[in-house]
């Protein structure tokens, strides 16, 4: 009987620390679609899909900027048996991983302080997209 209570609450313990890595999970998912919101008018109109719109740009920045401070934060030792597509190699390569966000950050400051109109646009809009997807390639799991 004794055992049989062990294994009952071993079991929920574990289902406990799933459950609250599910918060976590949630929160940085969002983080992530709060990014990718914010690059959508930007990467229209840098394809010549939409008005370039200097404030917008600038607001999307700010977007990767909070975002990219507050995803670091995110990764916690055991997150990755909640429901992720985050790879094992976010936890095995963590410092490099969390470093990615310090360079997102830093490139879409100096975005922000470089865009001025848009042929400055096209020139450094690229600059901060193309932290997504190395990263991306790294780190999650193919669509």
């Amino acid at each position: 009987m004794i055992r049989f209570v062990s294994v009952i609450a071993a079991v929920a313990l574990g289902a406990t620390a799933v459950a609250a890595y599910d918060d976590v999970v949630k929160a940085r998912q969002d983080a992530m679609k709060a990014i990718a919101g914010a690059a959508k008018e930007p990467g229209a109109a840098l394809k010549g899909e939409a008005p370039f719109d200097l404030a917008k740009v600038h607001q999307s920045l700010a977007v990767f900027q909070e975002q990219g401070e507050q995803l670091k934060s995110m990764w916690p030792d055991g997150s990755d048996k909640a429901d992720t597509a985050a790879l094992p190699a976010v936890w095995q390569k963590k410092d490099d991983f969390l470093a990615r966000f310090d360079k997102m950050v830093a490139d879409a400051k100096a975005a922000a302080e470089n865009i001025k109109d848009e042929a400055s646009f096209k020139a450094e809009w690229p600059k901060v997209m193309s932290n997504c997807g190395g990263c991306h390639k790294e780190y999650r799991k193919p669509r």
